[in-house]
């Protein structure tokens, strides 16, 4: 007997080498790819993807989901009761707030804009706080709304193409610190949003500084996108080089350091690609460029400086899966000369990966909660910090299961 009933995709539902496969392809990428980075050979993939091995164990289970940047744990495991998002950190409270102030159109005609000065120093000051506070997007989730309305009115009402091109550039630069508090947030659509808008109004601007910041924004959303993006991770970087080259002979500390942070990004992405000529080679022209920048210089939005290529030279390695080269790596890197508490923080847990790549699990959680001191927002947003305290819940070790649980609890990794 037919039915035309639509059928119940749970009542036979997929299993995990089937889902594993499906992801894998999404990725574009190959079993002998996949197999390398796991520290696995091509035919146990093949086994686990056909069936003929069962779903791993946590542990492993984690490190597929990093490699093919799942989502959610259930997207991999099929479990909906697994809510743990691994890429994607809680909602905040202000974020719809700062939603609604990207959202809706500026039309209140009645009131004047901030003079160009007084909105440009404010926007310096949320830049300054947002390094300062160890909860910085709640900091920035108080200032985006009035700072986006304000921008926008600037935009506006502008009387001559001079002063539209100055507000199209402070406009730019304050949806790039929304990105900053958009990121890792469930709405990926406001984070396209709120990037595409940013690189247009750099593009209005024609200011080179605006414009290399956008696309270093942009480049980073493409590459957490997974690897069928980073062909446009790459295009983007490119081009930005290509359009600032021609300004670098006489730029600015600020168009350099943007210079700088490009190149670095150039090579964080050949190091997703696994291409270790290539992305040492781009942190090789990224620190001869933090190397013209005036002793003491550090770029207020991307944190580009002398002292940040040291943590630079760790993210490298450990995106390369080279242990024992990350951890060298971290002790070499002065981390005291980074004064930004969330970029800070996120060097803590590139450390903790390079600890934990080489097994080195005990000075990886040590090492977590340290970047949880430093600015605990960043680590609860981070996949990369959630991937191995919850990797370590599991571990066979009672002190450092207990360890890693009390910092799952305090991520709140653990709540029902």
């Amino acid at each position: 007997m037919t039915s035309d009933a639509t059928p119940d995709p749970y009542a036979d539902p997929i299993a995990f080498g089937q889902r594993m496969q499906m992801l894998r392809t999404r990725r574009g990428m190959s079993r002998p790819v996949v197999a390398g980075l796991l520290g696995m050979s091509p035919s146990w993939v093949k086994q686990v993807e056909t069936g003929q091995i069962g779903m791993p164990k946590l542990p492993m289970v984690l490190r597929i989901a990093e490699l093919l940047r799942v989502r959610a744990l259930s997207d991999l495991t099929g479990d909906l009761s697994d809510s743990v998002d691994l890429f994607i950190g809680p909602g905040h409270s202000r974020l719809p707030a700062v939603r609604d102030a990207v959202n809706v159109l500026v039309a209140d005609g009645t009131r004047q804009a901030p003079p160009a000065a007084r909105l440009a120093a404010r926007l310096a000051e949320a830049w300054m706080a947002r390094h300062r506070a160890p909860n910085h997007r709640e900091v920035l989730g108080d200032l985006l709304p009035g700072l986006i309305r304000d921008a926008q009115l600037a935009v506006r009402q502008a009387e001559s193409a001079t002063d539209r091109r100055a507000a199209q550039a402070v406009l730019s630069e304050v949806y790039s610190l929304a990105q900053f508090f958009v990121a890792y947030q469930p709405d990926s659509a406001l984070l396209w949003r709120v990037a595409e808008r940013g690189m247009v109004a750099a593009q209005e601007s024609e200011d080179p500084h605006a414009i290399g910041v956008a696309a270093w924004l942009a480049t980073q959303a493409h590459r957490d996108m997974g690897s069928n993006h980073f062909d446009a991770a790459d295009a983007l970087t490119r081009d930005a080089l290509a359009h600032l080259d021609r300004f670098l002979l006489e730029a600015d500390d600020r168009t350099t350091a943007i210079t700088g942070a490009l190149q670095f990004e150039a090579g964080y992405t050949a190091a997703r690609r696994g291409a270790r000529g290539e992305a040492w080679g781009w942190w090789d022209k990224a620190r001869a460029t933090a190397k013209r920048l005036t002793p003491g210089y550090y770029h207020p939005i991307t944190s580009f400086s002398t002292a940040i290529m040291g943590a630079h030279a760790v993210t490298v390695a450990v995106e390369l899966r080279a242990g024992g080269e990350s951890v060298r790596q971290a002790v070499d890197a002065d981390s005291t000369a980074i004064p930004s508490r969330p970029r800070l923080a996120r060097h803590r847990i590139e450390e903790a990966r390079a600890y934990h790549l080489d097994g080195q699990a005990e000075t990886a959680l040590a090492t977590l909660e340290r970047a949880y001191k430093a600015a605990p927002e960043t680590i609860r947003y981070n996949g990369y910090a959630r991937r191995i305290v919850l990797e370590e819940t599991e571990s066979r070790v009672p002190v450092r299961r207990h360890r890693a649980a009390a910092l799952a609890d305090q991520l709140g990794l653990l709540a029902a």
